[in-house]
Order: structure tokens, then sequence, then C-alpha cells
């Protein structure tokens, strides 16, 4: 979990982003889609914070099971 600061980082920023465009959204319907994807990212947000607290951010473990590196990045 070495990296999940900087995927915190990225999900309050894709939510920022989506509430932005969805206040300048002329079209209702797109303004509904991106107050949901707003609202998404940011309850993803807010769970990555929450089991960073309980895990730990580098702990390298998750529910006590060894974390792999995915294939491309070793």
């Amino acid at each position: 979990m070495h990296d999940m600061a900087s995927r915190l980082e990225k999900l309050r920023k894709d939510a920022a982003e989506c509430a932005l465009t969805r206040d300048l959204a002329t079209d209702p319907i797109k303004h509904e889609l991106y107050a949901r994807l707003a609202k998404q990212y940011e309850v993803l947000a807010a769970t990555v914070e929450r089991t960073m607290k309980v895990f730990g951010e580098s702990s390298g473990t998750f529910l006590g099971r060894k974390m792999r590196e995915p294939e491309d990045q070793k």
C-alpha cells in the first residue's frame, strides 16, 4: 500500500474535476452525470482514507495478506 497516498490524491483530484464540470454543464443530464461521478469519487476517497488509517499506508499487507506488485512494475 505504498502508493495509497498518491491514489487518494488522484481520487480527490478527479472528484474536484467532476464537480467543476458539473458546475459548468448546461445540459441537465450531463449536470446529473458529473454530480454522481463527483460524489462517487468522494466516497472512494473517503474509503481509501479510512483504509489507510486502519491498516497503515505502508504496511505492505491488506487483511493480513502480503500485497503483490503488478507484473509490469517489477
